[in-house]
């Protein structure tokens, strides 16, 4: 998942989507930071390692013991049958086995979106979106999981959620990490098996939007421009919300400019999206005149009109550019006056 992309921006914005689309709490977004960490490690020594002879992987192997002298090293190098009894296993199974001990080498992985817990009580979420078949992905996922608590060492729980556009995507093996995935540790979400839109709560229609096609892309894209101007009632989480989804009609309509987007949707719609943006931009160039200094506040009174007009109250246009609801109703004044 790359930092840039819809699903890193959604989950960096919009937290509690991400706690919605697993089942829990959206107030449980409160209690945890989005980031991606990097994890580095120059090479791992596994000690003791039993392969089988049809074993076709390659390794880099070494018959050399981390410490010549240890007994156990010694007993399952002399007698493997030990371990196979030690197992409850029956001692003919050395006869497909070679021990040995092997050295893993990784520079570096990348945990594009992790959810940190605030507290130790609290679990660790790893966030994995995938959209193209990868073979690799699980063990790549697991590696970089273990690393992470390896090198960390954290008290907490963790859990891993693995989001796909459908099962058809969900092509890697997980005989190895079986138990997780029984457990319900790790949790896989195919988008297209989530329900009609709207029936879901409004961040994860966004993010069902990325997966529809174009016919069925333009009545949610306005649905959701509709349900996020009647039930976000946030000023600022309206304007990145309707951002996203311009950004992913984007994506969804590469052959299209912008305008072409915004006619297609309503400019009513989308010039919403951009009310703050070019009523600040606005008051900054005209401020720039003054001085830089005054350019920041200049910017902020001219949005007011703009943002007034739009249908928003006077106390949502102060929290959204961080005025008082006086500074407010006096450029409100002196535009009307003008």
């Amino acid at each position: 998942m790359k930092t840039d992309s819809i699903f890193y921006r959604l989950f960096q914005e919009f937290p509690n989507i991400f706690f919605e689309l697993i089942g829990n709490s959206p107030e449980t977004a409160t209690n945890y930071q989005f980031s991606s960490v990097e994890i580095k490690q120059t090479a791992f020594r596994i000690d003791g390692i039993f392969l089988p002879e049809t074993e076709s992987t390659e390794v880099n192997q070494s018959n050399q013991s981390v410490k010549t002298d240890s007994i156990f090293y010694r007993l399952f190098q002399e007698f493997p049958n030990i371990f196979f009894e030690l197992i409850g296993n029956s001692p003919e199974n050395t006869a497909n086995y070679q021990f040995s001990s092997v050295e893993i080498k990784q520079t570096a992985f990348r945990i594009d979106g992790v959810f940190l817990p605030q507290t130790e009580e609290q679990p660790i979420y790893f966030v994995e979106v995938q959209f193209q078949p990868d073979t690799e992905i699980y063990s790549r996922l697991f590696t970089e999981i273990n690393l992470y608590l390896h090198q960390n060492q954290p008290e907490n729980d963790w859990f891993a959620v693995v989001i796909y556009p459908s099962r058809s995507i969900d092509t890697a093996k997980t005989m190895h990490y079986r138990e997780s995935f029984a457990s319900g540790r790790v949790t896989r979400i195919y988008l297209d098996e989530l329900g009609e839109n709207a029936s879901l709560p409004i961040g994860i229609a966004t993010i069902k939007l990325v997966i529809e096609n174009e016919n069925r892309a333009i009545q949610s894209a306005r649905e959701l421009i509709t349900r996020t101007n009647q039930e976000v009632e946030s000023v600022r989480q309206q304007q990145q919300l309707l951002q996203i989804i311009e950004t992913i009609l984007v994506y969804k309509f590469p052959s299209m400019d912008i305008k072409e987007i915004q006619e297609m949707f309503g400019l009513s719609d989308l010039k919403q999206t951009r009310v703050y943006q070019q009523a600040f931009a606005e008051g900054e160039r005209e401020g720039e005149q003054k001085g830089k200094q005054e350019g920041e506040r200049r910017g902020k009174l001219l949005a007011v009109p703009a943002m007034l007009a739009a249908g928003l109250t006077v106390e949502q246009v102060a929290q959204a550019l961080s005025l008082t609801v006086d500074e407010v109703r006096q450029a409100a004044q002196q535009q009307s006056s003008n």
